[in-house]
């Protein structure tokens, strides 16, 4: 697109805005109408351990917010001359699940409790057995009952609860809604009405009747909304918040709030029957969209949907690249020692690569890459551990191909469940995140992991803020009855390049061996937690 053109489309406020915080950055991605990204911003953070929880500060997520977008802005001015006032409809996603509640006045209750933490078994068993459907731990619900049953002090003052996406939108509109898509990681939804499940509210309610909380569930619940639908704008206050420099100005329409699953699904086109997708980071997720329902309950799969309300089977790993990324801070460190400075491309391409000549089962040698607890195999608590027999073919190759593999293994395990047992078919999965960034690696090991063709497009690249800035688009420009499907289709994926990655046989036969041992093993992952305190 030429400078001019865009430089108009920014002056008249012809821009589409997504927002995603991540688990380790924050970005910020602007697009034209024709959802081509003009200009981005980010910013790094962390979630810290607190008192054993996994939070973020109000602090961390206000000046987080603020700083990447005052990049994004700096972004746009120093591209193309504009300061950032006018913008044609926005959206805010991110990390799904957690916990944040909130009394009447709004204040938060407690510390947010972030999808990481594994502190709500009770609640998860109980809550699954009296719906009959997988309530994982990270659910938001799950972390509401456990605080029940805890009997915690703040739990009748609870006027609203939400996710960190809800959280966002609500302060910066002052509408407490989610998109159907983030609000499924809270409740179990309704795929026909794209609501709660109104006889599990009730169960629900049954269940607490007793404690005399003042409260009912759909009372203190936002309100479920399914892509298109309005959510509001931003309102001066917001805007003064978002950007404190007072250059944004309020009235722009906001797009329903999303998960980072519903936004990953839309920036890799997959929310269609078949269609399959993988955000691998410094958690795993695999999603498909069901043709059919599964047959029963599994602990290792989840059932969310889609942001029009589809019904999806979703394999949520809490661990994936924390521990690779730290053994190959080793291997910088080890380069800086002897007075070497390795730029990340190098540095993650030459080991990455190096892999790739391992065996395809990794010789024999094990680890497990769990920084948290992996509920996909049973574990409240994670140990990174690395373990090989004393004639196992220990070198580079299968060292730096175990933790590729590792990386992935309870996202295998649970897909093995999915697609062995219920016989769910996904002609491709495509991929997203750090994981896929060595073209040649990745995306070869995770066809192997799953034995199915794994797709990787340019635009992918942008991810999550990037699919919310779609959403925004599709709010504001859909035609009537268009579905979200339909709009992907016709509208936003008509050109693009998309990589194609088949499965080896040898490595999908080798990452099968592999699991042989990783499975085995898991009771040298359970000594290490028990021990190791």
């Amino acid at each position: 697109m030429i400078m001019g053109d865009v430089k108009s489309l920014i002056a008249e406020g012809k821009t589409l805005l997504g927002i995603e915080f991540g688990s380790t950055r924050i970005k910020a991605v602007l697009t034209d109408y024709e959802y081509n990204p003009i200009a981005s911003g980010s910013h790094g953070w962390e979630n810290r351990l607190d008192n054993g929880i996994w939070t973020y500060t109000l602090e961390d997520i206000w000046t987080g917010l603020q700083d990447c977008y005052s990049k994004l802005a700096a972004d746009v001015e120093k591209q193309y001359g504009e300061k950032l006032v006018k913008i044609g409809a926005m959206g805010f996603s991110a990390m799904m699940h957690g916990y944040m509640a909130f009394d009447k006045d709004g204040e938060l209750l407690v510390p947010f409790r972030t999808w990481r933490n594994t502190i709500t078994e009770k609640a998860s068993d109980e809550l699954t057995d009296l719906f009959g459907y997988h309530i994982p731990q990270r659910w938001s619900i799950a972390h509401l009952y456990q605080a029940i049953l805890n009997g915690e002090e703040h739990i009748s003052k609870v006027d609203f609860f939400t996710t960190l996406a809800g959280y966002i939108h609500w302060q910066l509109t002052g509408e407490k809604v989610l998109g159907v898509g983030d609000a499924s990681g809270m409740f179990p939804i309704d795929s026909k009405t794209c609501d709660y499940n109104q006889k599990m509210l009730d169960q629900f309610d049954e269940l607490i009747a007793g404690k005399n909380l003042g409260w009912k569930i759909r009372d203190v619940l936002p309100k479920s909304l399914p892509a298109g639908a309005s959510a509001g704008t931003l309102t001066a206050e917001g805007a003064k918040k978002l950007d404190p420099t007072g250059n944004l100005q309020a009235g722009v329409p906001v797009c329903p709030p999303e998960g980072d699953a519903g936004t990953g699904m839309v920036a890799t086109n997959s929310v269609g029957v078949r269609t399959g997708n993988i955000s691998a980071g410094t958690s795993v997720f695999s999603m498909v969209v069901l043709e059919h329902s599964l047959s029963k309950a599994y602990p290792e799969l989840d059932l969310v949907t889609t942001p029009s309300g589809e019904e999806v089977a979703m394999v949520h790993c809490n661990n994936c690249t924390s521990d690779l990324n730290a053994w190959v801070g080793l291997f910088r460190e080890f380069a800086g020692a002897i007075g070497k400075d390795i730029d990340d491309d190098t540095l993650y391409g030459t080991l990455y690569r190096k892999a790739m000549e391992g065996d395809a089962d990794c010789g024999g040698l094990l680890a497990y890459n769990y920084f948290s607890g992996e509920s996909i195999t049973g574990f409240n608590e994670g140990r990174p551990l690395f373990v090989r027999r004393p004639d196992d073919k220990f070198n580079l190759a299968n060292f730096m191909r175990t933790h590729l593999y590792t990386a992935l293994g309870a996202l295998k395990a649970g897909n093995d469940i999915l697609m062995k047992e219920e016989n769910v078919k996904a002609d491709f999965f495509f991929g997203q995140g750090g994981f896929f960034k060595i073209r040649g690696v990745g995306d070869r090991v995770m066809a192997a992991a799953l034995n199915t063709p794994i797709k990787l497009m340019e635009t992918a690249g942008e991810g999550g803020p990037w699919g919310q800035a779609i959403l925004a688009g599709y709010m504001l420009q859909k035609a009537e009855g268009e579905t979200l499907e339909s709009f992907l289709n016709n509208k936003v994926f008509v050109s693009g390049k998309v990589e194609t990655f088949e499965p080896v046989k040898e490595d999908a036969e080798g990452f099968d061996d592999f699991m042989k041992d990783y499975n085995a093993g898991l009771t040298i992952e359970r000594a290490a937690v028990d021990s190791l305190k």
